[in-house]
């Protein structure tokens, strides 16, 4: 084990604790009470402790690190562990930089922006002078958002994608102005293989992912056509770009998202409207995916064990922030990965 004179802190990373001799058997303990290994943090080793808050869908609430911290310190609070949006990790390979006044005037749809890529999406943009339209079925998170950035500009909306009616009240509360629109909102499939696909994960899965963004775009292009400008950003993943990432019904909704793009990208470039798509590779968020299927999991499994380091919300919300913003001039039609190199293997 490796112990250093910097103090124990929940932006150490998980792997600094892990191999510390105080916050190792502190931390596996924590796990063990929770009915977990520290197998279970692999994937996500190189973030700093204080995400396992976000992250641990409640299993980890602050109080808890807390404690950690001050017990792996003798009692002692180093008063230094980091907090909420605002941290950054002193362990990690990503620190966000906020490029201030990026989106100062300019008023910009968020979908999905209760958690993971779209919070983070929704936060920077608001840190950077933009009016973020929020948008989520998750109103108590949408609140929280909003509460976090007091001298933020966030209009929080609870609406669900799917509705047309919800998807009339998202451009009503933008206003006349909408400058960019973030496609972020999406939920995954149970990872099954086209004969035992259900039409209900098929109908669910097509809803969310293809359908929602299509009616939401297709809302707010009049606004951008008159503007004579306007950028749109959708999130498509992995699996548009390859067939073994995950279930046929998310494969081929995903891949749904990449024609949308260039077809949309390709008939609004005269009316100086910009379109694009990131493609993220394994991020931590709040989307799940059960293996309901065993062929699906055998298949899968292999290609599982090559995936890079899961990046942090935050990383993919710099791609795609760059993308909204008029950084990304005279990008259109482009299909980003932003995946640490897995669509190249």
């Amino acid at each position: 084990m490796t112990d250093t004179i910097k103090p124990l802190t929940g932006s150490r990373s998980i792997r600094e604790w892990l191999d510390h001799s105080a916050g190792g058997p502190l931390l596996r303990g924590m796990l063990t009470d929770a009915g977990q290994d520290e197998a279970t943090l692999k994937p996500i080793e190189h973030f700093a402790l204080q995400q396992l808050v976000e992250l641990g869908g409640g299993q980890f609430p602050q109080s808890v690190l807390d404690q950690l911290v001050l017990e792996a310190n003798g009692g002692v609070d180093p008063d230094d562990h980091l907090q909420g949006d605002s941290a950054v990790t002193d362990g990690g390979p990503w620190v966000e930089r906020i490029s201030a006044g990026r989106f100062t005037g300019k008023t910009v749809i968020v979908t999905g922006a209760a958690s993971g890529i779209g919070r983070a999406t929704a936060s920077r943009i608001a840190r950077e002078g933009g009016r973020v339209i929020a948008v989520d079925i998750a109103t108590d998170k949408l609140n929280a958002l909003v509460s976090a950035h007091p001298q933020a500009e966030i209009i929080a909306v609870p609406a669900d994608i799917t509705k047309d009616g919800d998807v009339a009240l998202i451009v009503e509360a933008a206003g006349a102005r909408i400058d960019a629109l973030a496609n972020v909102a999406g939920i995954m499939d149970d990872m099954t293989p086209l004969h035992e696909v259900s039409d209900g994960v098929w109908s669910r899965v097509f809803a969310v992912n293809v359908d929602g963004m299509f009616r939401l775009t297709r809302a707010v292009l009049p606004s951008m056509i008159n503007a004579g400008r306007g950028s749109v950003v959708n999130v498509a993943s992995e699996a548009a770009l390859r067939g073994n990432s995950a279930g046929l019904a998310y494969t081929a909704s995903k891949h749904a998202v990449v024609g949308l793009t260039r077809s949309t990208a390709f008939m609004y470039a005269p009316q100086g409207i910009r379109v694009n798509a990131v493609a993220p590779g394994p991020v931590a968020t709040g989307i799940e995916a059960d293996f309901s299927s065993q062929l699906g999991a055998q298949r899968l499994a292999p290609f599982m064990q090559m995936l890079p380091p899961v990046a942090e919300a935050s990383q993919l919300a710099a791609s795609i922030t760059f993308l909204l913003s008029d950084d990304g001039t005279n990008v259109s039609g482009a299909i980003l990965p932003s995946d640490g190199a897995w669509s190249v293997q």
